[in-house]
């Protein structure tokens, strides 16, 4: 690994390179290409300060998918100070890893060096991976941990391997379907069986736990106010046609599961299936299991808990999954063994890390404009609010990240994030959404008006006292957002009593 590692660390600081120029000439300086990435170091501030897991201090809320991300960013902030530029370095410290362990995974699979090199270099050249690592999101944590965890269960070590893969579902929850399939990859004596379902449960309990005392569910606040359908939703009461569950979702997402693939690389699906022939033919089901997620995860996605698809934001809920992609895809490459074959192997490699080259411009460009969008709106309206806002101002947002960490004022998230009193409410839409505001009483609406129109309209309760408009939206969820004065405003010539509804005669 370390007469090796140079080239992988330089495949990795090419692609950041990349992603980095081009943030710099579309956004024309740093920043995160999701408002979520904000309310990790919102979350991980507060935490550092000695607050708890709060998003409003004093109120203990489970709004995260990927605690271990948040925690791991806290103890970051605690000891250098809560500096987003964090969040950025530790996800490039984890990719390395990432690519690091690739490239011993596939050493190990197929006994070739050579081989292990081009998995590492080709991990390191990947859109997603190099987007993971600059997002200020935990997909580059999943994927370490997660690609740990199958190295660790190729040497036999079971209760590393679930301990990792355990530690992989507290930063992204997709990679829980894992645990079966390498559970079921070994032999089912009493002795593994124990140290499967005694370790998974240690790691998982407490978050558990907490979700239970916080919001009487097992799931995270952010799960209850997304998930779409499938199996979780149909148990939080969510209805959808049987063809709808069980068919047309599950083959969309495989669909656009094969399309990112080819846009990440597009060799990449063409050499998934010779992959994993490789790993049952030399390995047997100890390998060929596990990896088989990478046609269970699509379907997985769409039977258990669907929010969006697999490719949704840049395949931020697959990237735990791309190291073991290109291991297995890469992998094949070894059934081209002789003379003439081993030519052909070397021609597949280039052209391997060619396509890998050819997908990093858009996608670097992808996240320039990203940035961009997220620095000129929500970044951009947090500031406003700060300076032109009174200290104590709670605000009623549709994005809580960089307008609550850049402002430092109280929320009300009306899309139930943060705030899951009010997911009840929404299943009324905006009547409902309305009623819940009566109650909260927010001093400030920060929202898209394309997501509330009847509220939006109602100026002569809320009062538009700022508005940012994009040209060239690619990631927010509308292209304007508005900073209006409720009725309910403190500092207002005449607030109107909390509890009484907009609308209603002051």
């Amino acid at each position: 690994m370390i007469r090796r590692g140079p080239w992988i660390a330089l495949a990795l600081g090419l692609a950041l390179g990349v992603f980095l120029l081009r943030e710099r000439q579309l956004a024309g300086g740093s920043g995160f290409p999701l408002d979520d990435s904000w309310i990790h170091v919102h979350f991980a501030r507060n935490l550092a300060e000695g607050h708890g897991f709060v998003y409003n201090p004093g109120v203990q809320v489970p709004g995260s998918t990927a605690p271990l991300w948040t925690l791991l960013l806290g103890g970051a902030f605690a000891l250098a100070g809560s500096e987003p530029f964090l969040a950025k370095l530790l996800g490039v410290v984890a990719a390395l890893a990432t690519a690091l362990l690739t490239r011993v995974l596939v050493a190990r699979w197929t006994g070739q060096d050579g081989l292990g090199l081009l998995a590492g270099v080709l991990a390191g050249l990947t859109g997603p991976l190099a987007w993971g690592a600059l997002s200020g999101m935990e997909v580059s944590l999943a994927a370490l941990l997660v690609t740990g965890g199958l190295l660790a269960h190729s040497a036999g070590r079971d209760g590393a391997a679930v301990a990792l893969l355990a530690l992989a579902v507290l930063a992204r929850p997709e990679s829980a379907l894992l645990l079966p399939l390498v559970w079921g990859a070994g032999g089912l004596t009493a002795r593994r069986n124990l140290v499967f379902a005694v370790t998974a449960g240690l790691m998982l309990a407490p978050w558990v736990a907490f979700n239970l005392v916080t919001t009487g569910m097992p799931l995270p606040a952010t799960a209850s106010a997304k998930i779409e359908g499938g199996l979780l939703g149909l148990l939080a009461g969510v209805r959808e046609p049987l063809v709808t569950a069980l068919l047309g979702r599950p083959w969309r997402f495989l669909a656009e599961w094969a399309r990112w693939l080819v846009s990440v690389n597009v060799l990449l699906p063409l050499l998934l299936l010779p992959g994993l022939w490789l790993l049952w033919r030399r390995h047997g089901r100890p390998a060929a299991l596990p990896a088989l997620v990478l046609l269970l995860h699509p379907v997985g996605m769409a039977l258990l808990a669907p929010y969006r698809g697999p490719a949704f934001q840049e395949g931020r809920y697959s990237i735990h999954l791309m190291p073991l992609a290109v291991a297995v895809a890469v992998s094949a490459l070894a059934l081209l063994r002789g003379r003439r074959l081993t030519r052909a192997r070397s021609v597949v490699a280039i052209l391997l890390v060619g396509a890998s080259l050819w997908a990093l411009w858009p996608a670097a460009s992808r996240y320039g404009w990203a940035v961009q969008n997220i620095n000129a709106m929500q970044v951009e309206v947090g500031r406003w609010v700060a300076s032109h806002t009174p200290r104590e101002a709670r605000l009623g947002l549709n994005d809580v990240g960089a307008i609550a960490f850049i402002s430092r004022r109280e929320v009300v998230d009306v899309m139930g994030l943060v705030t899951p009193a009010i997911i009840p409410y929404r299943k009324d839409g905006e009547t409902g959404v309305l009623r819940y505001l009566a109650r909260a009483c927010p001093d400030y609406l920060v929202v898209f008006p394309a997501w509330f129109p009847r509220i939006s309209a109602m100026t002569a309760d809320f009062t538009p006292l700022h508005r940012v408009r994009l040209a060239h939206n690619t990631v927010a969820g509308a292209d304007e957002m508005v900073v209006y004065r409720t009725p309910w405003n403190r500092w207002g010539a005449a607030p109107r009593p909390c509890g009484r509804l907009a609308g209603e005669p002051a």
